[in-house]
């Protein structure tokens, strides 16, 4: 078992998309790097001399900054509602 299966990311997508098939949407995706970026955090916990995966977290954070940034640029009351929603700090 997976920890990100097909329900889990249909289930992302629903609350923060505009619909369970809107994997598009620069809110949908904020969220499911926001949930890998946890996972990968505990994961390197425990494993902390695991490069690769260090190397992983650290392109999906940048990955999420270019999203945030770009919904900031777009719309600004999506972009405090997804920061708040999430609890994301910035």
């Amino acid at each position: 078992m997976y920890y990100l299966d097909t329900e889990k990311k249909k289930e992302f997508f629903a609350k923060h998309g505009k619909g369970a098939a809107d994997t598009g949407s620069p809110e949908a995706q904020v969220a499911m790097y926001s949930y890998r970026i946890a996972h990968l955090t505990e994961h390197l916990k425990e494993n902390r001399k695991d490069f690769n995966t260090q190397r992983a977290l650290i392109a999906l954070v940048a990955k999420r900054r270019k999203a945030l940034d770009y919904l900031i640029s777009k719309d600004v009351t999506r972009y405090r509602a997804i920061v708040k929603e999430l609890g994301l700090r910035r």
